[in-house]
């Protein structure tokens, strides 16, 4: 018999730790190749840990609510015979790897001791970039002023090499006291203060709740949002499925929703209007050369997930059905993995789905533009033919798009939806499935 340690993989760029939140195995059971023995949350996404190899759960080193790191074991099994545990010294190798080269490629450090960095409720630090600061003598307020360009303003590995290349010509940093003066002369109002009668009900909010809360808020306060609208006849799209929806299972083993069609001509107006596709780095614009589409997708919680379709432009009709049919159930599983829902581009968000038919929906940051589609809906139109004009009745559906003003202007935020909507409208009936 011997020990095999269960590592935490890798969860994608910029995730270096995740929270335990229920063990699915108790010391002493039995566990099979692949099977699942943890469940885990990162900052985005709750996910589950399967065991590569099987055996007996020996030991558990982290315990529920404990945070785990990136390469490091949460669990000893007890196996059969001898296992090798090269992953683990990798990701620890890497580590110590990344710390190693900065330091030597900084030449300008601090000697006095500082204060452990921790993480805060408006900035996060991961591992590693706590443990540079500690390294170079960074405090707390002076990392708090370094502009992070990873996921969500995140201060990156590489935004610590830039900022200590340059350390000596910084501006100086403002003391705790005048930090936080400054801080309160441009952050919101504070919330008046609830009452609570006796029959009201006290709901306490989940942690994936937090974090949509805590987004939401600093997407509106980071971007200003505007929202164009305008209003898509889809008659040849619903006529075209609803000829075409069971040949189409029965040759894919996917059911064909209205998601990629939509999708598909999203992509298409973004290759049309690649200005679009953009984050805003402080006062530089960063032009994406991938075409990542974020779907919003309702969890049964009453939750919201965003996974991301990557390089969306390069899938076939069929190919953009099996990949939102996928992405979609394994969100209601609650087995997407992190990197599966970061690096979204640009977003899209059903609320037809709930009988809407318009919406002004929150730009998720940091990209600066999500476009809502509303239901469709059947209304009577004025249809033009060679012979004259006619009313008939159409399938109509309104197109929402809500855009950050600091970097799209009307004129494109206005011609990319209009775009959208005629890609839409001038759907092949005879498109081959």
């Amino acid at each position: 018999m011997a020990d095999y340690k269960l590592i935490l993989p890798s969860m994608g760029e910029g995730v270096m730790e995740a929270t335990v939140t229920n063990w699915l195995k108790n010391i002493g059971d039995t566990i099979a190749e692949d099977e699942s023995v943890v469940e885990i949350a990162t900052d985005k996404v709750d996910s589950d840990l399967p065991s590569p190899v099987s055996g007996t759960l020996k030991e558990i080193l982290v315990q529920v609510d404990e945070v785990a790191k990136v390469g490091e074991p949460v669990a000893i099994l007890e196996v059969d015979g001898e296992v090798e545990q090269e992953e683990v010294v990798q990701a620890s190798e890497t580590i110590e790897k990344d710390i190693d080269q900065l330091k030597q490629s900084v030449t300008t450090s601090q000697e006095n001791p500082v204060q452990e960095v921790v993480s805060s409720a408006d900035r996060f630090y991961s591992p590693l970039v706590k443990s540079i600061a500690k390294e170079e003598g960074i405090s707390q307020t002076e990392l708090d002023q370094i502009h992070g360009t990873g996921l969500e303003g995140r201060v990156t590995k590489d935004d610590l090499k830039k900022y200590l290349e340059t350390r000596g010509q910084q501006p100086k940093i403002e003391s705790t006291t005048q930090a936080a003066t400054s801080q309160q002369s441009i952050s919101p109002a504070t919330a008046p203060v609830m009452t609570v009668s006796g029959e009201d009900e006290i709901i306490e909010m989940d942690r994936m709740r937090k974090i949509i809360a805590k987004n939401m808020v600093q997407a509106k306060q980071i971007a200003p949002h505007v929202t164009s609208f305008i209003e898509a006849d889809l008659t040849n799209i619903v006529l075209w499925r609803e000829k075409n929806k069971k040949a189409f299972e029965a040759k894919y083993g996917e059911k064909i929703t209205y998601m990629p069609i939509f999708i598909q001509a999203i992509t298409k107006a973004i290759l049309d209007f690649p200005m679009i596709n953009v984050s805003v780095d402080g006062e530089r614009i960063i032009k994406k050369k991938n075409i990542n589409i974020g779907m919003a997708a309702a969890l049964p919680s009453g939750n919201l997930i965003v996974p991301v379709i990557k390089n969306a432009d390069q899938y076939s009709l069929s190919g953009l059905a099996k990949k939102v049919n996928d992405l979609a159930n394994r969100a209601r599983q609650n087995k997407l993995k992190p990197d599966e829902i970061q690096g979204g581009t640009y977003t899209i968000t059903n609320i037809g789905s709930f009988g809407n038919t318009l919406g002004t929906p929150i730009i998720p940051q940091p990209q600066v533009a999500i476009m809502a589609v509303g239901a469709i809906v059947k209304k009577p139109a004025v249809i033009e033919t060679p012979q004259g004009d006619m009313i008939g009745i159409r399938h109509k559906m309104y197109l929402s798009h809500a855009y950050d003003h600091r970097v799209v202007d009307g004129a494109l935020g206005g011609m990319f939806v209009k775009r959208v909507a005629e890609y839409l409208e001038n759907f092949d009936m005879d498109a081959e499935i």
